[in-house]
């Protein structure tokens, strides 16, 4: 017979262990809001929505199924916090209502990875890697520096135990194609900022072809400020500016303005037949009546004022000077208040 102190010993080490193992089933989410003003919070992803009650002392705890590992977001009327749940994790998330960003933490299983995502928002925004091309505009050994500053940095989070291996796995392969397109990018990259300055003479175009016949280069505009677009026939957010742009036609008519389209168009959409997109080029300002300067590149992208002005994409818009000079290298849109306070600003 066994005695009671030690059946008593059994049965709460039996608690204790089921206690201590987390279900693989679900994932816990648990923690404190200080300073809080939120009755629930919500947590979602794609096709997932929980809400959780908050008690009066600003704690709350709950399980989720999760359907997709992953990223998940908080929501407590006021803040948004990103989350990195799967099946199996026990995390807790600690901060004050009214300061998530200085407050925030995780523990528990599962608590790095989350952990981790709000420290590389934060690392983004401190570095500005959403304006991360204005790196070109450094000289080569300051480049050369802040790229391995940046490239360091986001290792150096991503090497904390814990990390999900998954997403581990994908951020340093982000982290590769970055510095792979800065450091391959930078010659280039770095002549076209430094050269395409406000002020500095613009590259021109020189006889390209006229819908209206002959044939046109920019000095042909000396003495007049040239709106240029650079745009296909194939471009679907190049044609929604049209309407845009003959409004602009329209009221600026008689002012010190000219509105010259260059056509990039090189035989995409027509079976890489050059000749018929040109024929697709005219139709189309036949058919959508565009006004203004209709011009027609002589070797589409690969034409030398496209190439110095680094356009890879289209639509883009440049402002260029009565004199030839850059005002703009990426000027607002037609449809886009941003270009009238431009253009009424200036002497037109």
């Amino acid at each position: 017979m066994i005695k009671r102190g030690v059946l008593a010993i059994v049965v709460l080490s039996f608690l204790f262990s089921c206690k201590k193992e987390h279900s693989m089933e679900y994932a816990t989410v648990s923690g404190l809001i200080a300073n809080n003003d939120a009755k629930e919070i919500t947590i979602n992803s794609r096709g997932f929505n929980k809400t959780i009650t908050v008690n009066t002392d600003g704690t709350f705890t709950d399980t989720i199924k999760v359907l997709n590992d992953g990223y998940h977001t908080l929501f407590d009327k006021k803040n948004k916090l990103l989350l990195y749940l799967k099946n199996g994790y026990d995390v807790t998330i600690n901060y004050d209502y009214t300061n998530v960003d200085k407050s925030i933490s995780f523990t528990g299983n599962g608590a790095a990875t989350s952990q981790y995502l709000i420290n590389k928002k934060e690392f983004d925004k401190t570095e500005k890697l959403n304006k991360v091309r204005e790196l070109f505009k450094l000289d080569k050994p300051a480049f050369d520096t802040k790229v391995s500053h940046l490239e360091n940095g986001l290792k150096e989070m991503l090497a904390v135990n814990g990390i999900d291996s998954i997403l581990k796995a994908k951020e340093l392969s982000k982290v590769r194609r970055l510095v792979d397109y800065l450091k391959k990018n930078y010659k280039t990259e770095h002549r076209l900022t430094t050269a395409l300055k406000v002020g500095a003479a613009s590259p021109k175009f020189v006889n390209y072809e006229n819908y209206k016949g002959g044939k046109t280069s920019l000095d042909d505009f000396k003495g007049k400020y040239v709106y240029v677009d650079v745009w296909a026939t194939w471009c679907g957010p190049c044609k929604r500016e049209i309407p845009f742009l003959q409004t602009l036609e329209h009221d600026y008519k008689g002012k010190k303005i000219e509105f010259v389209s260059i056509s990039v168009d090189n035989g995409r959409g027509y079976k890489n037949d050059f000749a018929a997109s040109k024929e697709g080029w005219k139709k189309m300002i036949a058919d959508k009546k565009m006004r203004g300067v209709q011009l027609f590149a002589d070797k589409g992208f690969q034409s030398d004022f496209i190439k110095k002005y680094g356009i890879r994409g289209i639509p883009r818009f440049i402002l260029i000077d009565p004199n030839g000079n850059i005002v703009n290298v990426n000027a607002p849109r037609p449809s886009q208040t941003a270009l009238r306070n431009l253009l009424n600003g200036l002497p037109l």
